[in-house]
């Protein structure tokens, strides 16, 4: 083993060990990645000199817990993905008095927002019947979500991303660079803090979004992933997962693909 990645194996010991983060959930080169950019936005040139950083600053951990909470996401993230729910939405609104949804993980709520607009701006769904759990395991983020604030920048544009929907303003409230989601809404959704990997299985879901948690996740923690959604859905209900990624597998006889290329599939 080098001197650097020794240095960088005792930062994530420590890491773990005094940040309560389970680094060993997630594989290398994506803690790499939010380590080394926290490294380059505090100057830092080595982890060695970083992780005196983190025993020295408060604000500091606090930034890099942050960074290393997976909530990278958008409304309507793969537009055609969610063309593709609209079908499977429309038959569970159909078929069933209460439809239940749950996105896990939901970041800064706007993936559960989205599935609340899909079903609202859909004629041929019944959204009243359509309830939604949002949960991550960051309770900070969580409360970004509640708000349902969020604001275009440089690296984001929240009118392109609402898209989609026939008439967005129907359902978020537009000032100038700001969008706040409506009541109407927010009244579908609600959040809650959950551990994906080691919490307990939810249970009587007719969908589950597990949407770009994978990628990030090491391979060994996967099944346990999808046994904990298995367990969470109805039988016959749906799963949705990114379109970059694959189910583990050992997990593929538990689920039959609906719409394999936008990567929508069936509890066997």
């Amino acid at each position: 083993m080098s001197a650097e990645n020794r240095q960088f194996q005792q930062l994530l010991g420590f890491i773990e060990a005094e940040m309560d983060f389970e680094s060993g959930f997630y594989n290398d080169a994506y803690l790499d990645r939010r380590i080394s950019a926290r490294m380059r936005r505090t100057e830092t040139d080595s982890y060695r000199a970083y992780k005196q950083l983190l025993q020295r600053e408060d604000e500091e951990r606090e930034a890099l817990l942050d960074s290393l909470s997976i909530n990278v996401t958008g409304f309507f993230r793969n537009p055609e993905a969610w063309e593709a729910l609209r079908p499977v939405l429309r038959d569970l609104a159909e078929n069933n008095r209460k439809v239940r949804l749950w996105s896990a993980p939901s970041a800064d709520g706007r993936e559960p927002y989205s599935a609340a607009m899909l079903a609202l701006d859909d004629p041929d769904t019944e959204a009243r019947r359509v309830d939604i759990l949002g949960t991550d395991i960051n309770g900070d983020i969580l409360e970004v979500a509640r708000k349902g604030t969020y604001e275009t920048s440089h690296t984001t544009d929240i009118a392109e991303e609402l898209a989609p929907l026939s008439d967005y303003t129907e359902y978020v409230d537009e000032d100038e660079n700001t969008f706040t989601v409506k009541q109407a809404v927010k009244d579908m959704v609600t959040f809650e803090q959950h551990d994906l990997i080691r919490g307990e299985a939810k249970r009587d879901f007719d969908l589950v979004f597990c949407r770009n948690l994978l990628i990030y996740i090491d391979a060994e923690f996967k099944v346990p992933i999808f046994e904990t959604i298995r367990g969470s859905l109805k039988e016959g209900g749906y799963l949705m997962i990114g379109m970059t990624e694959t189910l583990p597998s050992e997990c593929r006889d538990d689920f039959e693909p609906v719409d394999k290329q936008h990567r929508i599939y069936r509890r066997v």
